[in-house]
């Protein structure tokens, strides 16, 4: 793939060039300080924002820094994998199902928002290849059903949480927003087919959204952090192992061309996606136009880099054991950023591997049960 060689060069020197990690977090620094003010002077009106899926992971500490800056946040959740203890204590919690028009209906008239955030969804790529109707059939209606919704009410701003799934076989790394939409998977397919929705509702009736492509969001806030049941994302599961609740991590193939032969993939710290939400919602808020954004750090990491920062985090020895390959598994994946970096002045707060697994530690040891709900 073109650009493999460079990735890793870059990778290196953002690991352990020590000023440009601290050049970069003084730069998020006066970015999230000056994002606060931009959105008091916009204040008001109503600032009204509703987050389906508030309740998860991404969307809970979504939550947690839209209440930061001042909005007035209400969630929308089945609870099905969220949890009600996630959800931040100033905002407005309504329990119910997307696929209920008529609860979604209310909650638009009752709550007025100005805009929705969402994030509720079925997400895992092996469970869409197994039941795929859960995606194709539930994550599209019950995203067109919202959409509906919304166009009924007069509510015209959406953020999409979708995904880097859409590129199956990305001609070039790190992946751009040209890249051709062919999706890995039924959650991938899913995913493009409400983008396909939104293309349309902005050409024909001003409606106007930001879609949101990455992959793998990783760490905590002090407050938040990651608790899935079944977990199946790397970073807590090799925590799982320093936590004693698991005897060893395994290691999908070992033969993969990269440089230490196992797959690479990008990770984004999860207030690092939260702002890059915020980002786009202020865009629409301002009278900005539609837009798609691909998130990534533009660096990858290996799973050995994974386990060993994780050692190196936790002390712990992490017994590790390789075992064959799984399907699909593409030896590389990593999100380009440049464009919402440039348009939006997104930069992550947790450009290195080692500051994202240390914040998910720091969470799970508070939590080691999780939110035990």
């Amino acid at each position: 793939m073109e650009g493999l060689a460079s990735i890793f060069r870059i990778s290196e020197k953002r690991r352990f060039s020590g000023c440009r990690v601290l050049e970069e977090v003084f730069i998020c620094f006066t970015i999230e300080n000056s994002l606060h003010g931009k959105f008091q002077q916009i204040k008001d009106g109503n600032m009204k924002i509703l987050v389906t899926g508030g309740a998860g992971y991404i969307g809970s500490v979504t939550v947690e820094k839209l209440v930061e800056a001042g909005f007035d946040v209400v969630v929308l959740d089945n609870l099905y994998q969220g949890h009600r203890s996630a959800v931040h204590p100033q905002a407005t919690l309504v329990v119910g199902d997307l696929a209920d028009k008529a609860m979604i209906d209310q909650t638009m008239e009752e709550h007025k928002p100005v805009a929705v955030m969402h994030f509720a969804s079925h997400t895992l790529v092996g469970e869409s290849v197994e039941k795929p109707f859960l995606y194709l059939r539930d994550n599209a209606t019950n995203a067109g059903n919202l959409l509906q919704s919304m166009w009924e009410h007069g509510v015209k701003k959406f953020i999409l949480s979708s995904t880097a799934n859409l590129f199956d076989k990305p001609k070039q790394m790190p992946i751009v927003e040209t890249e051709e939409v062919i999706p890995g998977s039924p959650y991938g397919e899913s995913k493009a087919m409400i983008e396909r929705m939104l293309y349309w509702l902005d050409r024909y009736h001003d409606f106007r959204y930001v879609a949101l492509r990455y992959f793998n969001a990783a760490g905590a806030t002090e407050e938040r952090g990651e608790d899935h049941h079944p977990e199946c994302h790397l970073i807590p599961l090799v925590l799982q192992v320093a936590l004693g609740k698991r005897e060893k991590i395994f290691i999908y193939g070992d033969q993969y061309d990269t440089p230490d032969g196992t797959c690479v993939r990008d990770y984004i710290h999860i207030a690092d996606l939260a702002q890059a939400h915020i980002l786009g919602l202020q865009a629409l808020l301002e009278g900005g136009a539609s837009r798609r954004y691909n998130l990534g750090n533009g660096c990858g990491y290996s799973v050995k880099e994974v386990i060993e920062t994780a050692r190196e985090v936790t002390g712990h020895p992490i017994p590790a054991e390789i075992t064959p390959p799984r399907a699909g598994d593409p030896a590389v994946l990593i999100a380009g950023s440049e464009t919402i970096r440039r348009e939006l002045g997104w930069q992550p707060q947790y450009p290195d591997l080692k500051s994202i697994v240390r914040s998910a530690w720091n969470w799970h040891q508070k939590h080691p049960q999780g939110y035990g709900d």
